[in-house]
C-alpha cells in the first residue's frame, strides 16, 4: 500500500498536498477523540483509550493552543496540588467541553469537505 501511495503522489509541486490529502482520507475512518469531563460520566470505561490499550487516559497539548488543553492543564495541575481548584462546576467544564467537541467536529467537516475538493480535482487532471 506504501508503494502504490508513494507512486500516486508523485514528484510534481503537488506531491506534498497529494501526500497530505490521501493520508488524510485513509485515517478519516478513526474515531475522533471527544472531550469530556469525567466528573458528569460515571460509567468508566468510556476513559479507556482503545489504541493504547490502557483504563484511564488523557491528551492536551501545549496551552497555547487550544482552550480545552488550558482547561486540562489546569485542572491536572490542581489534581497535583501545584495550584489551587478551579472555580468552577463539573457541569460547566462539561459545556466547555462541548462546546470544543462542537467547533472540533465543524472544522473536521470544512476539512474534509475541502479534502474531497481537492482530491475530486487529482482525479479529473490525474492522467
Amino acid at each position: 500500500l506504501q508503494k502504490s501511495l508513494c507512486e500516486t503522489f508523485g514528484a510534481d509541486k503537488y506531491s506534498r498536498a497529494r501526500k497530505e490529502v490521501l493520508t488524510y482520507m485513509f485515517s478519516r475512518p478513526m474515531q475522533m477523540a471527544l472531550y469530556f469531563c469525567t466528573g458528569v460520566l460515571e460509567d468508566e470505561t468510556l476513559f479507556h483509550h482503545y489504541a493504547l490499550n490502557v483504563p484511564f487516559y488523557t491528551h492536551f497539548t501545549s496551552p497555547i493552543r487550544r482552550y480545552a488543553d488550558i482547561v486540562v492543564h489546569r485542572l491536572l495541575s490542581a489534581s497535583l496540588g501545584a495550584r489551587s481548584p478551579l472555580k468552577m462546576e463539573k457541569e460547566a467544564i462539561q459545556k466547555q467541553a462541548d462546546h470544543c467537541n462542537d467547533r472540533k467536529m465543524a472544522s473536521k467537516r470544512v476539512q474534509e469537505l475541502s479534502a474531497d475538493l481537492f482530491f475530486s480535482i487529482f482525479v479529473r487532471v490525474r492522467p
